[in-house]
């Protein structure tokens, strides 16, 4: 399982600040993450997703434990 964290319009979108996930990619989690939580298809290929604080490519491996935040883009400057 991975750790998925989501920050303030994410979390608001997905019901949640967090979740426990199955995926073992980075594309797969993002298109479960849309089937679970629909309202999140409208802002997450705008966010940022960080793997063990790092950004990611859609074809990045998930390995047991990792920890996936999701970053919705942010105002100001």
């Amino acid at each position: 399982m991975i750790r998925v964290r989501y920050f303030a319009a994410a979390a608001e979108r997905a019901g949640a600040d967090a979740e426990e996930r199955p995926e073992d990619t980075l594309a797969s989690l993002r298109a479960a993450l849309v089937a679970a939580h629909p309202a999140l298809g409208e802002i997450l290929p705008r966010c940022a997703v960080l793997v063990d604080g790092e950004r990611a490519d859609a074809d990045r491996p998930l390995p047991a434990g990792a920890v996936v935040d999701v970053l919705p883009p942010f105002a100001g400057g």
